[in-house]
């Protein structure tokens, strides 16, 4: 584990596997941390580099107070794969980490190569709505939000199962202002115009029980690149790398050797 100065916040990160090797990076979703990707990674071919990170506001990185911009968290990224020397990555990024993906290929194509644009789209939900969660989080934190948000994040099988508390503690344990910063930066996010002028290998992933980005929305933003192409993972909902984590290890393997990485 460890941290990047950026000045105003400090970013915790991971970088595993040879410095020389293809470099993946993972940016997960809103309410969780880099261990979102803990049932995926083991099941990835050998001899690549695998970079994760903490947001601001989520995990073990600093948490200013709210709001913040989805510009910030696309610079805090940015920042990161300049420090450590990263050019042509697959950016895999999942839900807000697919935003952030979205934004830092039109800003900086030199470090993304291609992309996986995973339970996520270009616009997510509307500003009323973002505006009646912020409000929940401030009059009663994220335990206000639980257990809705598991009814979206999850399938129903799922969430009869011991591994539910896992992911609801994880969510209840992120700060409220890196919850609520975060949600303003999607609430603010509109990508369709610009997400519709890249021109890079692009994999869609889906859930066909995702409550918050379903199979069409992200089969819409995925559209908009040329190209491109989406996944439905079944028996899944918002988080299909922790339901189904041989299938998505076995799709994003898929895409990583049809685009040379592998």
């Amino acid at each position: 584990m460890r941290m990047l100065d950026l000045g105003d916040i400090r970013l915790h990160y991971r970088d595993e596997g040879p410095a020389d090797a293809p470099p993946v990076v993972f940016a997960n979703s809103l309410g969780t941390d880099m261990r979102l990707w803990d049932p995926v990674l083991p099941l990835l071919p050998d001899g690549l580099r695998l970079i994760r990170f903490d947001k601001r506001g989520h995990g073990l990185s600093t948490c200013p107070p709210a709001p913040y911009t989805m510009g910030a968290l696309i610079t805090d990224t940015e920042a990161l794969l300049d420090h450590l020397g990263v050019r042509d990555c697959v950016f895999v990024g999942l839900s807000i980490g697919g935003m952030i993906a979205q934004g830092l290929a039109v800003k900086r194509l030199d470090l993304i190569r291609a992309m996986v644009l995973s339970n996520t789209a270009a616009k997510i939900g509307t500003p009323e709505m973002w505006s009646e969660r912020i409000e929940a989080v401030r009059q009663g934190g994220i335990e206000a939000l639980a257990d809705a948000v598991m009814e979206r994040w999850f399938s129903k099988d799922f969430r009869a199962t011991t591994e539910l508390e896992l992911w609801r503690n994880m969510l209840t344990r992120q700060e409220d202002a890196g919850y609520i910063g975060c949600s303003a930066a999607i609430s603010g996010t509109d990508f369709y115009t610009t997400t519709a002028s890249l021109r890079l290998p692009t994999l869609g992933i889906a859930g066909a029980e995702d409550g918050s980005t379903p199979p069409d929305l992200v089969r819409e933003t995925t559209d908009l690149i040329p190209g491109s192409h989406c996944h439905v993972i079944r028996k899944a909902g918002h988080l299909p790398c922790v339901e189904q984590p041989q299938e998505y290890a076995a799709v994003l393997t898929q895409f990583l050797r049809d685009t040379g990485h592998v």
